[in-house]
């Protein structure tokens, strides 16, 4: 019979540093978030028909062909200062996260998705899946940012502020929209709050299952939680609105998700 004493360890991985970091150099943005809800079934519907039909389609990849679009309406919306201009990208690069497994735990790490505007729902999931398997690059990556990660703080923090003060090089390092899913926290709906660097982030929860009124019908319909979180300083709260209702508005019509035949 094991004491009360009794516990295991694990090492405390370097990449976890850059967690910190990020938490530090969101320290200067002043972010706003709007939480509501998505009504995702035929989406959901039409992904599992074509998972059926032999198709590897990502829900999250159709999701970030979404929010793409929807910036690219709006570019305002990953929009970056450098001193008294605003930098408006036309590529729309999208960071998200896929999990990796590092000396026997899951951590997360970042896949940057370029001109995510400008690609299709299954080249997109093509580049997730690849991200999420074992290759050169994302190895060679994760080395870098070891080797950044070496450096005492006060040196990464200085880092960070150089980034920041340069959109070109934000872009270039952490893409111009960040996207996460918390969707794996928890059976039903719910929202995250995200702490990050970036001008825009969504975040995506969980799917409820609620009855809605559908043309006049009660529906049980799934509902996606979705955050959507802004620089105040940049992005005002009525473009905000409306780039919200257009993220919706293409999801709930699978907007990029033509149906297998």
């Amino acid at each position: 019979m094991q004491g009360v004493s009794a516990y295991e360890t694990r090492p405390f991985l370097k990449v976890r540093r850059a967690y910190t970091d990020i938490l530090t150099a969101s320290r200067r943005k002043d972010i706003i978030h709007g939480l509501f809800e998505i009504d995702v079934t035929e989406p959901r519907r039409v992904v599992q028909a074509r998972r059926a039909a032999g198709e590897d389609i990502s829900f999250t990849a159709f999701v970030l062909h979404a929010v793409a679009r929807a910036v690219d309406e709006n570019k305002v919306l990953h929009a970056y200062r450098r001193r008294n201009r605003l930098i408006l990208f036309h590529d729309v690069d999208v960071n998200t996260q896929i999990e990796a497994e590092v000396a026997g735990q899951r951590i997360v790490q970042s896949l940057v998705v370029r001109a995510a505007n400008r690609r299709s729902v299954e080249d997109l999931t093509h580049e997730i899946r690849s991200a999420q398997g074992s290759d050169v690059e994302s190895e060679r990556r994760y080395r870098r940012t070891l080797t950044f990660l070496s450096l005492p703080r006060a040196l990464r923090t200085l880092a960070w502020r150089v980034v920041l003060d340069e959109p070109r090089l934000f872009k270039k390092l952490g893409g111009t929209v960040a996207l996460s899913s918390i969707g794996m926290f928890g059976p039903t709906g719910g929202w995250g709050i995200p702490v990050g660097p970036a001008t825009l982030m969504i975040t995506v929860g969980g799917v409820a299952c609620r009855p809605a009124y559908v043309e006049g019908r009660l529906e049980e319909r799934q509902l996606l939680a979705v955050t959507v979180s802004v620089d105040h300083a940049i992005v005002d709260g009525a473009a905000a609105g409306r780039f919200a209702r257009r993220l919706a508005e293409l999801i709930e019509s699978a907007s990029g998700l033509a149906e297998s035949g």
